[in-house]
């Protein structure tokens, strides 16, 4: 495949990082993520899996090397840049899946369009309005109609990560990063999940990058990358 920089979701060149008083955590890792491709990064607890994650998503600055994300050079942006390029470009599902606990299932979903005109433009143009692209969402993840009105806290779990899942992919990222997303699963749950993630990523473009101890899910991901090719210690 013939990409640049400016055409890749991510690009990673010669990254490497180290807290304090601490020999490399993650040391010379280079990799390119195309949009539409998949990542599968696997390993232990505490080999800078989510150290990774939070460099690419601009929230821990990147010491040595260079990363690029949607064409854009981390390295080169200013704090409220990294803010705006998070929000427009990357969805994020989480371990403890972050929704805000009061707001329904319907607010929490919308909640990037809310913040990002550029999701919700990207979201409109998607589906025609934003009303449909939440009804697109909420019927490929298998969310009941029931639920749009429920504040968060009184969803199961399996609810609260479609509910994340929604929130994470609606108005068309460039990357999606997903830490841990069904590790509280059985694996015919986590298998059914994960063909849901897989198909919105390809659907949307979207690149999708996942951290995972279950190497079960790894032959399902375009590329697999796991901690000792890039972690010192582990």
């Amino acid at each position: 495949m013939n990409t640049t920089i400016n055409t890749l979701a991510v690009k990673i060149s010669h990254l490497q990082f180290s807290w304090p008083g601490q020999t490399p955590l993650i040391k010379d890792l280079s990799l390119a993520l195309d949009a539409g491709e998949s990542l599968f990064i696997s390993g232990p607890s505490g080999c800078g899996k989510s150290t990774l994650l939070n460099i690419l998503a601009g929230v821990i600055p990147v010491q040595e090397g260079k990363i690029w994300i949607h064409g854009r050079l981390l390295s080169e942006l200013s704090n409220t840049a990294k803010d705006q390029l998070r929000g427009e470009e990357m969805g994020f599902i989480f371990q403890q899946f972050n929704l805000i606990p009061y707001l329904s299932v319907t607010d929490n979903i919308l909640l990037p369009t809310y913040l990002y005109p550029k999701r919700l433009h990207a979201a409109v143009a998607q589906h025609g309005s934003v009303t449909h692209a939440l009804q697109y969402l909420v019927d490929r993840l298998g969310l009941s109609q029931s639920l749009l009105q429920q504040a968060a806290h009184q969803l199961s779990i399996g609810q609260q990560q479609r509910v994340a899942a929604a929130r994470a992919f609606i108005g068309k990222p460039s990357i999606v990063i997903a830490d841990e997303p069904t590790s509280s699963l059985d694996w015919n749950n986590q298998s059914q999940l994960m063909d849901l993630f897989l198909g919105l990523a390809d659907e949307q473009n979207t690149a999708l990058m996942m951290v995972s101890h279950d190497e079960r899910l790894s032959p399902r991901f375009d590329h697999t990358l796991a901690v000792n090719q890039w972690a010192t210690e582990c």
